[in-house]
């Protein structure tokens, strides 16, 4: 094996073993089926703890990368090969309830107001750029980049009025003679407001990891709307393999994922979930996210990330329309974020959801 740990590039050393273990899956040199070596060898052989170790195998359990044996070991259960991988079927549950444990603090959120308005004065009453402001842009682009691994020029990331009016903007940048794909059941504005836009919707039925692989291989649709995290409003997660699987199937020429990314950032898992958009090396994720659940509904503010060969396509067809978020809101978000109060509360409420989800 001969791993280096670089505790230079990461955090926790933990993380830095499970990325190294994570790409040795992924690149099948541990292939499906396989078991990992124990957690004492594994720790032996570089100069870690066996919790380390521990803990760096229980994140790719978290995962979907392998699973855990009892009295045996740690399994190999990603699929790398090129077709595509069998999936379960699925037994719908509700959503996870969320309750006041996420709401953001509001002496912080007036706080921050106050000082915006102090800071800025008569400056919040300016119309915002059509893309949205520099200032929340830049804190968006730095925040993706520490905490979701996603490296984004400045202009690629688009503020609009939260997620739905996001969804009207991909049409307008790809088009309503395309085919879409969409979860089934799937959050039931997504439908209405691509089928609104004149957009030819395929419902692909979920299996126990996502959209189940026989619909997807049979598809005519060239853009596909996913919410690998957690789909709503079954709540199911897609497994490594079936993220792998939505890559592979958006290699095809002109075919696009838009990974809608409401609500990962309370995931219970010790490290930020992963993205199709960090993972797909091929320049045709479009993500979304928006901070109605991080921070307040009543804040209709989100955000996309475009491929760098959208960004063009989105100036000509759509770089006409003003923002829809006011100034003064941007600039209290993107003091949120650079000044850390942001992610401070997420780490709070994920803390606390894990420490619940022990009990």
């Amino acid at each position: 094996m001969g791993y280096l740990i670089d505790r230079e590039k990461y955090k926790s050393a933990y993380i830095a073993l499970y990325a190294l273990l994570k790409k040795d899956i992924v690149d099948n040199i541990y292939p499906y089926g396989s078991k990992l070596p124990s957690k004492r060898i594994l720790a032996a052989e570089t100069g870690l703890s066996v919790i380390t170790v521990k803990n760096a195998y229980e994140l790719l359990c978290e995962e979907g990368y392998v699973e855990s044996v009892e009295r045996s070991g740690y399994y190999v259960i990603f699929k790398s090969e090129d077709g595509f991988v069998q999936t379960g079927q699925v037994q719908l549950h509700s959503r996870i309830a969320t309750g006041q444990e996420l709401t953001f603090p509001y002496s912080v959120l007036a706080r921050t107001m106050r000082h915006v308005m102090s800071d800025y004065q008569e400056d919040i009453l300016d119309a915002s750029p059509n893309c949205g402001r520099e200032e929340l842009r830049e804190a968006i682009r730095v925040y993706l980049a520490r905490n979701r691994d996603i490296h984004v020029d400045l202009n690629q990331i688009i503020i609009g009025s939260g997620a739905e009016y996001l969804y009207s903007m991909i049409v307008g940048i790809l088009g309503n003679e395309a085919i879409y794909a969409l979860e089934s059941p799937s959050y039931e504005k997504i439908e209405k407001i691509y089928r609104t836009a004149g957009v030819t919707c395929d419902m692909l039925p979920l299996g126990a990891d996502g959209i189940q692989s026989e619909a997807l291989a049979k598809t005519g649709a060239t853009v596909m709307h996913v919410s690998p995290y957690r789909s709503y409003p079954t709540g199911i997660k897609a497994s490594a393999s079936k993220r792998f699987e939505y890559i592979r199937w958006a290699k095809r020429p002109g075919h696009y994922l838009v990974e809608d990314d409401y609500e990962s950032e309370f995931s219970v898992s010790n490290k930020p979930e992963e993205t199709l958009f960090a993972l797909s090396k091929d320049d045709n994720v479009i993500y979304i996210n928006t901070f109605s659940k991080t921070i307040s509904p009543s804040l209709r503010m989100g955000y996309m990330v475009l491929p760098k060969h959208l960004v063009e396509r989105y100036e000509q067809r759509l770089g006409f329309y003003s923002c829809t978020v006011p100034t003064f809101e941007q600039l209290v978000i993107a003091s949120l974020i650079t000044n850390g109060d942001f992610e401070r509360h997420i780490n709070r409420v994920r803390r606390d959801k894990r420490r619940k989800s022990m009990t």
